[in-house]
């Protein structure tokens, strides 16, 4: 049996007294001793790493990444590795006021007696509880002000593929996956350190040594008289011109968690997650995850088999859930899925299935593992009509998306939730009332194709938009983005569209909030100017942005016009060629001059195949595997 909160309170000596858990919301966020969490005697290891998540631990918790890193640090015996997560607004207003320390879950010592910490970037309206992080720590919030006594202040995540606007706030930037290089970023660490090196000598032999490593404090930027980039260079002999994203070409070999840590209270994704295989084949325009991971590296069968069994068993979840940005392209999804029914249903476990393409496998695969009563389908066209899913390279006719739909009806389903982006490239008001009625058509389809009597209820179809926000090292990255008042026009005529349906009744839509947008796609595509505007934003009292309870619109608006950057320059400006981006000195794979050449057939409409169907040479391959080394015909 587990033990309870109050068993925890009493073995453990918690940063925070019996006054202050009874007075703030879940106090389970903060006493550590979960199960599975790494426990190590501090006195013998030589590093200690905090690894932070910038947002609420029920969010935290749930990012594989952490768990991921937290289990391959605490696999050496010379580091022990510890969590670290945003305390919520209650806790953050009474730890100013008492002045108590950040600390860290499992010691629920201080941060700040850390060597190292590690800050996961997974969303860019997390900038600000960075630096929540940060000041409750002590720690100062510029690099350049930290001692040898503070951290060393690391970041990665997807988010570091354009780390300018956070660049100042950090000492190192990992670029890549996690688990090639921080054994010998560590050891370096420690060789420093014996020798009496400062600071600075680690910094400095890390951007030289090590690989992915980026250190802001070594590079100069200079800019031309309209604003844009006239060069970024490296200020110090042997620092990179350009550094190359870390990969794990072979996921079979590297550290995977099998005993994750299981919260007392309920995560946002409160499940065991099974990651089969990294990157995608797909190419969509809009997405960078498609391109940052690239190429696709598949789990073998047999370990996927073998981690779900142990997983399931260390931790008594009672969920199951495929993780991949595509799992239909999965080549043994079909294996899988079958073993784990077996599996899941000796130990009443749920299987979770997203990310899947809506054909006849994938229906079937879902109709065995989902209770069609209790759960609803997700389909995501993106684009209203076909000439704008083309434009995007999403890769579905509307014929695939009614047929999908029709075979759903048929095996059971009555509920679909449809996801769409407007301000898309290109995007006409023809495209924005085909939102509307793609809807209507896949809500008449039921009723064409169910009779009465074997209906499952009246059709419910959920509409909801997300505004598109171009992102570095996308095709789209030279696109113009809209404004805040065209976005909201363009959610107004969705809605004034849908109203017009025949089947409006059965149609709910939903929109994302429009100021939120504006600001992640200055972050998204920044240079280091803007993190003035976040300092300024977090020392007005701007935490939790993505929290839209806690976002202050106005401050922001406000510490734009204070420091003198100007919003429009980061969004609705349309880039040349030639233009250097403050991400151009990263390496990602993926070359640029191909994505420019997909930036061309995108304004042309032309679609391009599948990396199974045909190689674009992407640049991709130079990494020596995946699916760009994939047999066919007998040659590679």
């Amino acid at each position: 049996m587990n033990p309870t909160i109050k068993d925890c309170l009493k073995e453990s000596k918690l940063a925070l007294s019996d006054e202050i858990l009874m007075q703030i919301e879940k106090p389970a966020r903060y006493i550590g001793n979960e199960v599975n969490a790494v426990m190590k005697d501090k006195n013998r290891v030589d590093i200690r790493f905090a690894m932070c998540f910038p947002d609420v631990y029920e969010i935290g918790m749930s990012h594989l990444g952490i768990q991921i890193l937290y289990d391959m640090f605490n696999r050496y015996d010379d580091i022990w590795c510890e969590r670290v997560y945003s305390p919520w607004v209650d806790l953050d207003k009474m730890m100013r006021e008492r002045k108590l320390p950040l600390f860290a879950l499992e010691s629920q010592d201080p941060v700040k007696e850390f060597d190292f910490l590690g800050i996961t970037l997974q969303y860019e309206m997390c900038y600000t509880n960075v630096l929540q992080v940060l000041d409750l720590s002590g720690i100062p919030l510029l690099a350049r002000d930290r001692t040898q006594e503070d951290p060393i202040v690391i970041g990665g995540g997807p988010c570091t593929y354009n780390p300018e606007p956070i660049a100042p706030f950090f000492d190192l930037f990992y670029i890549g996956e996690g688990e090639t290089a921080y054994r010998q970023l560590m050891d370096l660490y420690k060789e420093n350190r014996a020798a009496g090196g400062s600071r600075q000598d680690f910094l400095l032999r890390a951007a030289r040594e090590v690989p992915g490593m980026y250190v802001p404090s070594l590079y100069e930027v200079t800019y031309r008289e309209d604003g844009t980039i006239a060069s970024f260079t490296p200020t110090a002999e042997g620092v990179p011109a350009h550094i190359t994203k870390e990969i794990a070409m072979d996921l079979d070999s590297v550290p995977y968690p099998m005993k994750p840590v299981v919260p007392y209270i309920k995560a946002t994704q409160d499940r065991v997650v099974l990651e089969i295989q990294r990157g995608c084949i797909r190419g969509c325009r809009f997405c960078q995850a498609g391109q940052l991971y690239r190429p696709v590296r598949e789990r073998s069968l047999e370990t996927l088999k073998s981690y779900a069994v142990q997983m399931l068993d260390n931790t008594g979840q009672e969920e199951i859930s495929l993780s991949s940005l595509s799992s239909s392209d999965y080549s043994h999804l079909e294996e899988l899925v079958d073993f784990l029914m077996e599996t899941c249903h000796e130990k009443k476990v749920n299987i979770s299935l997203p990310s899947l393409r809506i054909d006849a496998f994938s229906l079937d695969v879902m109709g065995k593992v989902q209770d069609v009563k209790k759960s609803s389908l997700t389909f995501a066209p993106e684009a209203g009509s076909q000439r704008l899913r083309d434009i995007i390279n999403k890769g579905l006719t509307e014929e695939v998306i009614l047929k999908g739909a029709a075979m759903a009806f048929e095996g059971g389903w009555s509920r679909v939730k449809l996801y769409f982006m407007l301000g898309l490239p290109l995007e006409t008001e023809e495209d924005i009332r085909g939102i509307a009625e793609l809807s209507n058509k896949i809500a008449a389809l039921y009723y064409e194709l169910i009779p009465k009597e074997k209906r499952n209820g009246p059709v419910q179809i959920v509409s909801s938009t997300s505004f598109f926000i171009p992102k570095p090292f996308t095709p789209f990255q030279w696109s113009p983005m809209c404004t805040r008042e065209q976005f909201l026009e363009k959610a107004a005529l969705t809605k004034r569209a849908v109203r017009e349906q025949l089947n409006q009744k059965r149609i709910k839509y939903n929109w994302h909030e429009a100021d939120v947008s504006v600001l992640e796609g200055v972050f998204a595509r920044g240079d280091r100017r803007v993190a003035d505007v976040i300092l300024r934003a977090y020392q007005k009292g701007c935490i939790y942005d993505a929290w839209g309870e806690y976002f202050k619109y106005q401050d922001w608006l406000d510490s734009f016009e204070e420091c003198g950057v100007d919003i429009p320059f980061y969004t609705t400006r349309e880039r040349s060629e030639d233009e250097l981006f403050p991400w151009d000195f990263l390496d990602c794979g993926v070359n640029k001059s191909f994505l420019w050449r997909e930036w061309q057939r995108a304004r042309a409409g032309e679609v391009t195949p599948n990396c199974r169907m045909q190689c674009q040479g992407c640049g991709a391959a130079r990494f020596g595997g995946g699916v760009c080394f994939e047999k066919k015909g007998g040659e590679a």
